[in-house]
């Protein structure tokens, strides 16, 4: 009887990495304080660049090496400072970021079942196209998809700027790390796009926390429903 081939290295840490990139949203649609969103986030945006790190000892890509050093800077530290920075800015003390941060449409545990639906939802149906291969393990594709659908699932429950961007920011990793799983070969150039992408999110959400605070002195979007027709 032939037994079952363990993984590789490499399968294996894509897998694992892509599971605790899952959990951690979990975390983040969990949290009720922006600050421990953007913490999970950070966490988050390690395990990327980790990642690609094992990918880039794995396959012999130096230019991995400097996306991952690139990803972690911009990921692990300059968005979370920047988040944090503009929270500072428009005046919101502790209890002001755990009164936005708890302004959600579902409880933590209904939000918390909700996702886990998604994620199944996403894991068994992206599971179902029999994407597989060396290149591109099936275990971390379907879990980025479900993470994908619970990234939505954060920023559509949540009723304040800030935890919307923070679900927007970790709808990124999730995409970044079905591009690393499915074609870590890609130049430079077209990696580091994405991040550019990131940046151009950043200023937007920037943008918009200093204008809707500034006009409503609160970051919550409960008032947008009255723009309905």
């Amino acid at each position: 009887m032939s037994g079952v081939q363990a993984p590789g290295v490499y399968e294996g840490a894509a897998n694992v990495i892509a599971a605790g990139m899952l959990l951690l949203e979990f975390g983040m649609l969990r949290q009720a304080l922006v600050r421990d969103q953007i913490r999970l986030y950070m966490a988050q945006s390690a395990l990327i660049s980790v990642l690609a790190i094992v990918i880039a000892a794995d396959r012999n890509l130096p230019d991995l090496y400097a996306l991952a050093a690139l990803s972690g800077a911009l990921k692990v530290v300059a968005v979370p400072l920047v988040l944090r920075r503009l929270l500072r800015r428009v005046g919101l003390d502790e209890e002001e970021t755990a009164s936005v941060a708890g302004s959600h449409t579902l409880s933590p545990a209904t939000a918390v079942l909700a996702g886990i639906v998604l994620a199944a939802f996403g894991f068994f149906c992206f599971g179902a196209l029999g994407i597989h291969g060396p290149a591109a393990p099936a275990l971390a594709l379907a879990l980025a998809a479900a993470m994908v659908l619970v990234s939505f699932g954060l920023m559509i429950v949540r009723r304040d700027v800030a935890s919307q961007a923070v679900g927007f920011f970790s709808l990124e990793n999730a995409i970044s790390l079905a591009a690393l799983v499915v074609a870590s070969g890609l130049p430079f150039i077209l990696e580091t796009g994405f991040l550019f992408d990131l940046l151009v999110a950043v200023v937007v959400f920037g943008m918009l926390i200093r204008a809707h605070h500034s006009r409503s002195e609160s970051l919550s979007t409960a008032d947008l429903t009255k723009l309905q027709g």
